[in-house]
């Protein structure tokens, strides 16, 4: 009955809201490191018993591939328990915005859980692509269409201080718009950008037909930022260390901008509980995947990863940094593509098919050339800092 009666109090609103914001994100944090790092550590000894969910290594000719046959990848799966868990134990599972992240969550882990399992199972090339974008597309129009039409979903545009001691208009203003910031300094233009604006410009009536925009921009960038994490994830610690650094540095944009800009976003803090719970897990997870790895995320953590890093961001009205901020994953997205297309072309032309790149994704490219797996990874973590800095550097001038 004691446990009961707390397990059902821990979870009511109110109870969860007497309890400091900051207090619940560095519990969640904590607790889901301890989470991942038992939970991997349980997972890695009991296949090392029993060898029964091993990785399926492709022959592509590189120094050490053979090595990690049969590494566990159950990795992405206790990413997603040991985040999870803690957001619902400390999080206001009412707020809108922590319903979509733990929705975006479980969807991806299972369209990566799928295609795992296929491969494991059935055939190591795992779900088609077709049937992966379709996933992607899904989990796109779901994030969009709750963004543009959901009424909880607002914006509370704050009145210039003069103003308000002037008693030109009150001190906040709600809205209900889409809305997003522009990657570019405040000193030099107002960085807000507004969706409505490339339809009002023929026709203002068409101001409410936003959404035809905003929802094909956040399919493109599930797919992109899904995808891009899942072709990353060829390395030991490379996905996982690039998103905890993203994901950071997501963490300081928005505590930024709530302090440096005139808009908020009503609720929007809640979420910092199940993104310090994400990274808890990431880390927990890194601690075991780092060169050598004893496990793998497999597609269930890394679309997972990618699919709440985006949605992150077009929660908190950021997205338009992602193609700086995760630069590394879009590169990585667009050295397979042209390397597929030139390789289709020239085969066309000539009659056998030719390539740019070693080989694809860009970071193989580089262990052809001799460069040792953890040099590459290193490297990597150092470029992802170099984005990070300087989109935290647009938002502060």
């Amino acid at each position: 009955m004691i446990f009961h009666s707390f397990f059902f109090n821990i979870l009511d609103y109110s109870f969860v809201n007497s309890i400091s914001l900051k207090l619940r994100s560095g519990i969640a944090f904590v607790l889901s490191l301890f989470i991942a790092l038992i939970l991997n550590r349980k997972i890695i000894l009991w296949n090392y018993r029993k060898k029964r969910i091993g990785e399926h290594i492709r022959d592509l000719g590189l120094i050490g591939q053979k090595e990690k046959e049969g590494t566990p990848t159950m990795g992405g799966v206790i990413i997603i328990i040991s985040a999870l868990i803690p957001t619902f134990f400390f999080s206001t599972l009412k707020n809108v915005y922590v319903i979509i992240l733990i929705v975006t969550t479980l969807y991806m882990g299972c369209l990566g859980f799928i295609d795992d399992y296929i491969k494991i199972k059935y055939n190591k090339n795992g779900l088609n692509v077709i049937g992966k974008i379709f996933g992607q597309i899904i989990l796109g129009i779901f994030i969009g269409s709750i963004m543009s039409f959901h009424k909880n979903i607002t914006i509370l545009k704050k009145i210039d201080p003069i103003k308000i001691v002037q008693k030109y208009s009150s001190v906040v203003e709600k809205e209900h718009a889409l809305k997003t910031t522009l990657p570019i300094p405040r000193i030099v233009h107002n960085n807000e950008f507004d969706y409505a604006c490339l339809l009002k410009w023929y026709n203002k009536k068409w101001e409410k037909y936003a959404w035809l925009i905003f929802i094909p921009i956040v399919i493109f960038m599930t797919i992109s930022l899904s995808n891009g994490a899942n072709l990353t994830d060829g390395m030991d610690g490379l996905t996982a260390g690039i998103s905890s650094i993203i994901l950071l540095t997501l963490f300081l944009i928005i505590s930024i901008s709530r302090i440096l800009s005139y808009e908020d976003i009503p609720n929007i803090r809640e979420i910092f509980v199940f993104s310090f719970s994400f990274l808890g897990s990431l880390i927990g997870f890194l601690w075991y995947n780092t060169y050598p790895a004893q496990i793998f995320m497999g597609d269930t953590g890394s679309l997972t990863i990618g699919g709440v890093i985006s949605t992150l961001a077009f929660l908190t009205r950021k997205e338009l940094i992602l193609p700086i901020l995760c630069g590394i994953f879009f590169i990585e997205n667009i050295s397979v593509t042209i390397q597929v297309l030139y390789f289709k072309c020239s085969k066309k032309k000539y009659g056998t098919g030719r390539r740019i790149f070693l080989m694809a994704p860009l970071h193989h490219h580089f262990q052809k050339l001799g460069y040792h797996e953890s040099k590459i990874v290193n490297r990597f973590f150092i470029i992802q800092v170099i984005l990070s800095m300087i989109v935290l550097g647009l938002f502060i001038i």
